[in-house]
């Protein structure tokens, strides 16, 4: 794989670090086999222009490479992702479940995407944002050997969060490529079409979007302390991953919660507050 394609992956999960330098050495192999994994998927769910029928079989054969993978067969397809997979299973013992959740949640995406279907309230969502962020959590916590309840339920609301920040932020992306995630429950409540948000009142959507944000805040917030169970540099990372969602609600909020015309993102001159920020956690 070429370093161009290397970056992109990298660059699509632009909120979740990938084997920073921030990451302890030994954990980065299996981080970065994680990553590979579910980059790879998301990208068989949504990149080119294969119709929703081949996708969801690559999807289905790349789920078999998993299962192989995990049996300690040879991957048929794709070694450069399941020959490191395979590894960091076998020597960390993945919680391979939390695999088929990622899968899930992209054939989740393209079902979606072919129909036009949106969700129809928050706890759908939720449930999305279940098998779509919080398997990464999840296994990044495996590896450092962290598996209680209450750590575990921070998690769970961290990478919630930050899914549901990205789904804020990209409005202005994922609208005209017929991605639907504004629950129709929330938009009904503003007296907006959920088929049709842009074409509302700016005021509703502004309104719309204040409630989305303060969902995705206050999910961040009750994940926060998790902050303080990671040893070292890795609870380092977590407090920048934490400010780093935290810092994109602020810039919504800043440009009048209107992302349907314009992406907020994280920039070089964000880097004092963020470090400050975590400084202060």
């Amino acid at each position: 794989m070429t370093d161009e394609q290397q970056a992109r992956r990298v660059d699509h999960y632009e909120n979740f670090p990938v084997a920073s330098w921030l990451c302890p050495p030994a954990l980065r192999p299996p981080i970065a086999a994680i990553y590979w994994f579910a980059r790879t998927a998301d990208d068989l769910a949504d990149e080119g222009d294969a119709p929703p029928e081949a996708r969801l079989a690559d999807l289905d054969a790349f789920g078999a490479e998993l299962d192989r993978c995990a049996s300690g067969q040879s991957a048929t397809r794709w070694p450069e992702v399941f020959g490191p997979l395979q590894t960091s299973i076998r020597r960390f013992r993945l919680p391979v479940p939390l695999l088929h959740d990622l899968l899930s949640a992209f054939r989740q995406d393209v079902l979606k995407t072919s129909d036009g279907a949106g969700y129809a309230d928050r706890a759908e969502l939720l449930d999305y944002c279940r098998r779509s962020a919080n398997p990464i959590g999840r296994l990044l916590l495996h590896l450092h050997d962290i598996e209680d309840g209450r750590s575990l339920r921070r998690s769970d609301a961290i990478c919630s969060s930050l899914q549901l920040v990205n789904f804020w932020q990209d409005l202005s992306r994922d609208l005209p490529r017929g991605r639907r995630y504004l629950p129709d429950a929330d938009c009904a409540q503003h007296g907006i079409e959920p088929l049709h948000p842009e074409l509302a009142d700016a005021s509703a959507r502004a309104a719309l979007l204040r409630a989305e944000c303060a969902w995705a805040r206050k999910l961040m917030l009750e994940g926060a302390p998790l902050v303080h169970a990671l040893p070292g540099r890795a609870g380092w990372e977590l407090r920048l991953v934490v400010q780093g969602g935290l810092r994109i609600l602020d810039k919504i909020e800043a440009q009048g919660f209107d992302t349907i015309t314009r992406r907020p993102a994280i920039a070089a001159l964000d880097a004092p507050a963020l470090l400050w920020r975590a400084v202060r956690m």
